[in-house]
């Protein structure tokens, strides 16, 4: 099979490293295509390729960035069967997911486009006559972005589209369980003057080689919090700035007001999308007491239906898992959580469905999941629903907030008082009232606490790739007062 070529300068190259890894499809095991895991020799030609082209893509005028952002948007849209089937293909993910996800990375560079343009600094006022100040803002130099396995392209979209508007240039390293589809999509960059955007593939060696690479200005990372602590730590020696989007052991409380049929179908997606591999699905389900029987018996009678199964075929809800270790992980934490006192109501090992030989696991549910055990506080990456009981809403509020992580939050309520009480005290990223997991491209993204430094998203999103310099202008050139020798100058009476 014949390896992928990495994309360097503006042009498809074969990598130095004679290292490669096979791409397989993880619901049917087959070989999807050979990558490289690329080296020191491709990182440095890498990063050099985008620290040659930055200073000139720095000084194209805006509005042409804006231009050519736009065109990456429209070659996106115009690859959107191919990049959403490749996409399903080596994720998993359903084919519908994936597709929406295409437009979503369209949409992120079309948003960027405008932002990019009408964003540059501010006019503040002088100190004294004769003055103007004003703040521009300039970016980083080399960025080196980073996305994870489970929404590859969007993931990357959200960092490579402001970084570009903000005038850097990048190395990106796609997920090496599913690069693919990013290389696909690295095609749409040929718009782009060379060096601009590079790609280099591999696993944790090559994103080591990256991170640390000293002509690398500023490190853009989704994953684990484990690995973004590791991260932020080299780039703390190196003075490097980062923009971490980590973990997170989401809430989602169902207030006793809430409508049970909605309740129950919002809740089941929130966690149960793309096989529960999402940083801010609702890995802590707080039900209030006098609703959470029927919840449970409607959340297991609705999550009986979903279909578990091959994700390019229709009506598949649920594909697998990304990989035989991560199936054999969840499984072992819905072990422990049942030796910790949790009730297994459905699921709660893998399974291998008629004609597919993937990494597949069932829909699951836990109840009497109790606040502190390893369900709360661990994060389960697979379809896992851990549900936990509160008296009153105060208490759903309290537990909800009682976190190392604050990624997401999530709640159903008909009351206003009690939507913006639990809003206000949730540390949470994104707070989402009776509409979860729905991204808007003009809102920061982002965690607090062990969630993750920075926000990708909004205006705030592209400042992560930009810092501020100050301007401070005298239009009339004079010597000051308060200038050398001191001499002239009257001391003040202390009498």
């Amino acid at each position: 099979m014949k390896r992928q070529r990495i994309l360097i300068d503006g042009k498809w190259t074969e990598a130095r490293s004679r290292r490669s890894t096979l791409i397989r499809n993880p619901a049917t095991l087959q070989v999807l295509g050979s990558v490289p895991d690329c080296g020191r020799e491709d990182v440095d030609a890498a990063v050099a390729a985008a620290s040659r082209a930055q200073r000139a893509w720095w000084k194209t005028p805006g509005v042409e960035k804006g231009k050519l952002l736009r065109e990456v948007g429209a070659r996106v849209r115009k690859q959107e069967r191919a990049l959403s089937r490749l996409m399903a293909l080596e994720t998993g993910k359903p084919l519908c997911e994936a597709v929406d996800c295409i437009e979503w990375v369209a949409a992120c560079f079309d948003y960027y486009a405008e932002v990019g343009r009408s964003s540059w600094g501010l006019s503040l006022p002088p100190v004294a006559p004769h003055q103007v100040n004003f703040t521009i803002k300039e970016p980083y130099g080399v960025v080196a972005a980073i996305a994870p396995f489970n929404f590859p392209l969007l993931l990357m979209a959200w960092k490579v589209a402001p970084a570009l508007a903000a005038g850097n240039t990048l190395v990106c390293k796609p997920p090496h369980q599913n690069p693919l589809s990013s290389l696909l999509m690295a095609r749409c960059y040929d718009s782009l003057p060379p060096g601009v955007v590079n790609v280099v593939t591999g696993a944790s060696q090559t994103g080591k080689l990256l991170t640390a690479h000293p002509r690398v200005d500023l490190i853009a990372f989704t994953g684990s919090t484990e690995v973004g602590r590791s991260i932020a730590s080299q780039a703390g020696r190196d003075l490097k700035k980062v923009n971490l989007e980590l973990g997170g052991i989401d809430p989602f409380i169902v207030f006793e007001d809430a409508d049970l049929g909605v309740a129950v179908r919002g809740v089941a997606w929130a966690r149960l999308l793309n096989a529960g591999q999402v940083c801010t699905s609702s890995k802590r389900v707080i039900l209030a007491e006098p609703i959470a029987p029927e919840f449970t018996q409607r959340l297991v009678e609705h999550v009986k239906t979903l279909v578990v199964g091959d994700p390019m075929k229709a009506g598949t809800d649920i594909g697998p898992l990304i990989s035989a270790e991560a199936a054999l992980k969840v499984e072992r934490q819905v072990a422990r959580a049942v030796s910790q006192g949790a009730k297994l109501l459905l699921g709660g090992k893998r399974l291998k469905p008629k004609g597919l030989k993937g990494h597949f696991f069932e829909p699951t549910i836990l109840t009497g999941v109790r606040h502190g055990s390893e369900a709360t506080t661990e994060e389960i990456f697979g379809p896992v629903l851990a549900l936990m009981t509160a008296k009153d809403a105060d208490e759903a509020i309290r537990l909800a907030d009682d976190s190392a992580y604050g990624l997401g939050a999530c709640v159903y309520t008909k009351d206003l008082g009690t939507a913006m009480r639990a809003m206000e005290n949730i540390k949470a990223g994104t707070f989402w009232i009776n509409d979860p997991l729905t991204d808007n491209d003009a809102g920061p993204f982002g965690g607090m606490r062990h969630s993750g430094i920075g926000r990708e998203l909004g205006v705030e999103g592209l400042d992560a790739f930009r810092e501020p310099k100050h301007v401070h202008l005298d239009y009339v050139m004079e010597a000051k007062a308060y200038w050398y020798p001191y001499k002239d100058r009257p001391l003040p009476s202390h009498e």
